[in-house]
């Protein structure tokens, strides 16, 4: 009787112990206090420096950093659109707002399901084993009512090819997110979700081709922090003690482990080969023959050159020999050309009259669509001669003559094509042909600031280095001019101790004597920095210039 009794009391105990633990976790829970009293709000002047210093993470960033600009338009834009968007994720609102592009929405869409799967697969496949837990799936998945605000944004200044922005987000939502546990036919869900986060959005590289980026880099500049309450069996899981922590600081780690900067996640946009342009074959062009030229000299004849280029090429334009006094000129000259997009360019050819002073006259023009030639087929070709390609102009009726052309396209095999498409600021190797021990000096003119003439501002590049001279084309009434052309200087040894003179200069656009040019400043640039890093990318100030500043790139390419 007594071992009987010992053991009833144990279990009376026990059952005791159970029952006490799960009225006072609902009484918790449940129980509302009576002596809660509405906070006291005044203004910022009257609060002492304690409480100062406690609100002082809830100002706004764009308040205590002043390099933050407000972004209060696109949180008013959020607020009217929020309750349209009961089934669409945030990030995606976003990135059709600011990319407008339903092309990369669709893409921020498959990187955020993936980047929410990448998180939670972890943490899963650690968890459920230990309860003989089968699966988990989301059963509902709404944002609520409450939209997310931005409290500012900072927008970094590089010199690559890129766009660096870093927003601070605060969401405080009402969300409805129910999970399903498969093991014991349990639910849980997701209420009061409060998200903090830093995140820094570098667009890059940036392109011609619309979007004008290639691909998305996001990362955190700080762990985020995620606060929420989970309800399970009508009761809020967090507010057992110990557990809220846990989870805490488990969401912060494997957020931080995988995206906390410099880790970030991609989300390409583009093929970084079509967005960078990048050859994909060789155009080889022979010029053979024009007929039935008109004349454009006093004395009956004409002195014909045909000059031809691709469209959406900022290379010069190849140029043949000119033939004087000549109507019906055989030239039998080749030309090889770049090719980087066959589907949109097209060779554009010019018939000039040339002319010992004043303006080369024009004889005629035409252009032929690359998508046209079959690869590595030649084709001989004889086009009429139009004035313009306006297919409405009347003129273009007129009988110009004909020029004759032979051409090829070669588009490249898969091991020809470069492999740089990872990294857009990489260093090519040198051509084959480059002298041993020596190399090629690449420069290029991206662009110029606060450029200002007394008389005239027509900015245009000269580059003087060794005796060889090279020029950018005039941007015509541009104080701020954008060129991007590329020239090249074969060396047999390295330029160490050499130094490139890059000077802006501006050429009258009228005629006459007065003022014809005009210096806007120029700068002696030293190589030695080139030789050993291979890249330099820099602003450099114009000396002779109030103001102006001018952006060279420098790249010493070896065949090793």
């Amino acid at each position: 009787m007594g071992i009987l009794s010992t053991i009833m009391g144990f279990l009376g105990f026990g059952v005791g112990i159970g029952i006490g633990l799960v009225i006072g976790y609902y009484l918790f829970i449940y129980y509302q206090p009576t002596d809660v009293k509405d906070p006291v709000i005044r203004p910022l002047v009257e609060q002492d420096s304690k409480t100062l210093q406690r609100l002082l993470p809830e100002i706004p960033l764009w308040v205590k950093n002043p390099d933050y600009d407000r972004v209060d338009w696109l949180n008013k834009f959020i607020e009217n659109m929020w309750p349209y968007l009961d089934k669409v994720r945030f990030c995606v609102l976003l990135c059709s707002i600011i990319f407008l592009d339903q092309l990369l929405t669709d893409q921020c869409s498959q990187a955020i399901c993936k980047t929410v799967k990448t998180i939670a697969e972890p943490i899963i496949a650690e968890q459920i084993p230990k309860y003989k837990i089968e699966s988990v799936e989301f059963q509902a998945l709404t944002l609520g009512s409450l939209p997310p605000t931005f409290q500012g944004m900072k927008v970094y200044t590089t010199e690559e090819k890129e766009l660096i922005m870093e927003l601070s987000l605060k969401w405080a939502a009402n969300p409805n997110i129910t999970i399903a546990v498969k093991a014991f036919g349990l639910r849980a869900t997701v209420v009061d979700l409060q998200v903090f986060a830093l995140p820094r959005i570098t667009l890059k590289p940036l392109v011609p081709s619309f979007p004008c980026f290639a691909k998305i880099l996001v990362s955190l500049m700080e762990k985020p922090h995620v606060d929420f309450g989970l309800k399970l069996l009508g009761a809020d899981a967090m507010s057992i003690p110990g557990l809220y922590r846990f989870v805490q600081e488990l969401i912060k780690d494997q957020v931080a482990n995988m995206y906390l900067w410099p880790k970030t996640l991609e989300i390409p946009i583009m093929d970084p080969a079509k967005a960078m342009k990048r050859p994909v074959g060789i155009l080889s062009v022979k010029v053979l023959k024009a007929m039935k030229l008109k004349k454009k000299d006093l004395l009956g004849g004409a002195d014909p050159y045909v000059k031809l280029k691709l469209t959406e090429d900022k290379l010069p334009a190849k140029k043949t020999t000119v033939k004087y006094g000549n109507l019906n000129p055989e030239w039998n000259e080749e030309f090889n050309v770049v090719v980087k997009d066959p589907q949109s360019q097209a060779l554009e050819f010019n018939v000039y009259d040339w002319e010992q002073v004043g303006k080369h006259d024009k004889m005629g023009m035409n252009v032929m669509p690359l998508k046209d030639l079959t690869p590595d087929e030649p084709k001989v070709m004889t086009l009429d001669l139009l004035k313009n390609m306006d297919p409405n102009d009347a003129q273009n009726e007129k009988s110009r003559g004909q020029l004759v052309l032979e051409v090829m396209y070669k588009p490249f095999k898969d091991d020809e094509i470069p492999n740089d498409t990872d990294d857009p600021n990489a260093v090519q190797k040198a051509p084959d042909g480059t002298p041993d021990g020596g190399g090629l000096l690449v420069v290029i003119v991206h662009e110029a600031q606060d450029l200002e003439g007394k008389h005239h501002t027509n900015p245009s590049v000269r580059i003087l280095f060794k005796g060889e001279e090279k020029r950018t084309k005039p941007v015509k009434k541009n104080r701020d001019p954008r060129w991007e052309e590329e020239f090249q200087f074969m060396l047999e040894e390295p330029p160490t101790n050499e130094r490139l003179h890059v000077e802006v200069v501006s050429t009258s656009s009228r005629m006459g004597l007065l003022h014809p040019k005009e210096n806007l400043g120029y700068v002696d640039i030293s190589l030695r920095d080139v030789v050993s890093n291979k890249r330099i990318n820099e602003r450099y100030h114009l000396i002779d210039s109030k103001n102006g500043r001018i952006q060279v790139e420098l790249q010493w390419r070896t065949s090793s």
